[in-house]
């Protein structure tokens, strides 16, 4: 459970300079599911396999029910990101894994609509994130973890502040297939411009 009063109310939007963060509502199904459906090919490199039901509406009430009894037990916090310029649901990203006491740390994970892509959207919504984390939620620590031939990734991660610590090996399961994952870190006192330069 999270130990901050601040979690007692609804959690407010959240706002970059190209993003606005909010929790997801039952009723961004459709606009969630047209998304999903139109950028599968470009998302299925990088995700778990989907399902038969993927984008099944009894399977999006299960999936808000589970974003919203993570956040009630304090574990995971899932956010849509929106394009500010267009009011457009762009992707999404969560705060998981998250630890108090002597760790103080989560997890991000994030995907993006293929045409939302390369327009510095999830770099954005990654820098929100964080300062979130850090300044909110009090965490001391987050990491990221992406697939080393995920090159946009790698440079989301890298752009927002991140360093690379190791490779993690066969790591998660992705698109069915046991897979290497580059570790990435960020530390609440680490400068934004402190990632990794190749």
């Amino acid at each position: 459970m999270f130990a901050l009063p601040f979690f007692r109310r609804d959690l407010p939007a959240l706002k970059g300079n190209l993003v606005t963060l909010r929790v997801p509502f039952t009723n961004d199904y459709r606009e969630w599911s047209t998304l999903r459906g139109e950028s599968r090919a470009f998302l299925e490199p990088w995700e778990p396999r989907w399902t038969p039901d993927e984008l099944d509406r009894t399977a999006w009430r299960l999936r808000i029910s589970r974003y919203r009894e993570d956040y009630a037990q304090g574990t995971a916090i899932a956010f849509f990101i929106f394009e500010k310029s267009s009011g457009k649901l762009a992707g999404g990203i969560t705060l998981g894994n998250i630890r108090h006491g002597v760790s103080q740390s989560g997890h991000v994970g994030y995907w993006i609509g293929e045409r939302f892509g390369g327009r510095g959207l999830m770099t954005d919504a990654v820098k929100v994130v964080a300062r979130f984390a850090f300044d909110t939620l009090r965490l001391h620590r987050i990491e990221a973890a992406c697939i080393p031939d995920n090159i946009r990734s790698v440079r989301v991660l890298e752009k927002a502040g991140f360093r690379r610590e190791g490779l993690l090996r066969s790591y998660l399961r992705i698109n069915g297939i046991w897979q290497d994952h580059y570790l990435y870190a960020r530390i609440a006192d680490d400068p934004p411009s402190a990632g990794t330069k190749d």
